[in-house]
């Protein structure tokens, strides 16, 4: 029975996992992703039409159009098996951006709780049926003793297994956290406490599933999210101890976009004339050695920057991110991060 079972998730795994066709990984901070209703529920409805945004259903529907359209070619018109998303407000964005335009040909499913964000904005994991079937989910709140009336985003946890489309499964599990770290909108060094409060937390919940596991089996753990910090900041560095595969000391978990050297771009968003790489996926050592299971694809980590992302910086000189809003000013554009990607072969 061991053997049949051995062979089984074999046959599955390669025939979900092709050895010449890789599966994308993904995270994109899609910037204010509202729908364009009120919602009496809420105290935050700058984004409905007679809101500060003026959010209206045009406007609404041609962001989406902008975000799916970014996403297909980001991947390559094939299935992303799983993509971390931000700053979306409910499960109707998801389904009008997975299920109702061309994306919906990849079996998009998703995972969203509504949490403490007073602007009502949330992380979410999108799948696709094609490669990923969902086990669990959860989530786990952020909390800060030094300030405990202080609330922010939750991290947002779930475990996959690959599948087939018939909806078999194979022995290689996939966690994930999707993560939005407190924002230095007060300054960055009067929140840098704050992103390595959740930089603990996190951590904490990954060392958890580490110590879970069975004897000889090592947890493949995906860490993504706009981090509000850079690589070599306290929060992702020391915190986290998230580190480049060059960097690597013992207890260390791997950082695919500690340098921007090799990504293709040198930022994932632009303050003022600088760069800077917020938006990373980690990994545990795990993904990176398992040569027969399911792994990194060596050199895949890239930051997606298609030209119809930018425009012109006429302040700052060079290429800016083509946003939706700057303040109050409407532009129509995508979003103020670019997204991030791994490929994941077998």
């Amino acid at each position: 029975m061991f053997v049949l079972l051995g062979f089984v998730c074999f046959v599955i795994t390669n025939a979900v996992f092709g050895q010449n066709e890789p599966v994308r990984i993904a995270f994109w901070n899609l910037e204010n992703f509202y729908d364009p209703f009120v919602d009496s529920t809420k105290a935050y409805n700058a984004f409905t039409e007679e809101g500060m945004q003026h959010w209206t259903k045009s406007r609404f529907y041609k962001k989406r159009n902008n975000l799916y359209k970014a996403i297909l070619a980001m991947s390559e018109n094939h299935p992303i098996g799983i993509m971390g998303v931000c700053e979306v407000e409910n499960e109707y964005v998801l389904s009008s951006l997975f299920g109702q335009t061309p994306l919906k040909k990849h079996n998009y499913r998703w995972v969203l709780y509504e949490g403490p964000d007073k602007r009502g904005i949330d992380p979410a994991i999108v799948y696709s049926l094609d490669h990923f079937m969902l086990v669990s989910s959860a989530i786990f709140p952020y909390y800060n003793p030094d300030e405990p009336a202080y609330h922010s985003r939750d991290i947002l946890y779930a475990k996959f297994i690959g599948a087939d489309v018939s909806g078999a499964a194979c022995a290689d599990t996939l966690h994930i956290f999707v993560n939005h770290w407190p924002s230095r909108y007060s300054g960055e060094l009067e929140t840098v406490g704050s992103r390595s409060c959740a930089a603990a937390i996190l951590r904490a919940k990954v060392d958890s599933i580490c110590a879970s596991m069975p004897e000889g089996y090592q947890a493949k753990i995906f860490m993504m999210g706009d981090l509000n910090d850079s690589p070599t900041d306290p929060s992702v560095y020391d915190v986290l101890r998230a580190r480049h595969p060059s960097e690597m000391e013992e207890g260390c978990l791997v950082n695919l976009f500690g340098k921007p050297n090799g990504l293709g771009f040198e930022g994932t968003l632009k303050h003022q004339a600088d760069w800077h790489v917020f938006d990373q996926i980690i990994v545990t050592n795990a993904v990176m050695e398992d040569m027969e299971g399911i792994h990194y694809q060596e050199g895949s980590a890239r930051i997606f920057h298609a030209d119809f992302l930018f425009e012109d910086d006429e302040v700052y000189h060079g290429k800016k991110l083509f946003r939706t809003y700057v303040g109050p000013r409407y532009f129509g554009g995508f979003s103020d991060h670019l997204p991030v990607y791994i490929d994941l072969a077998r």
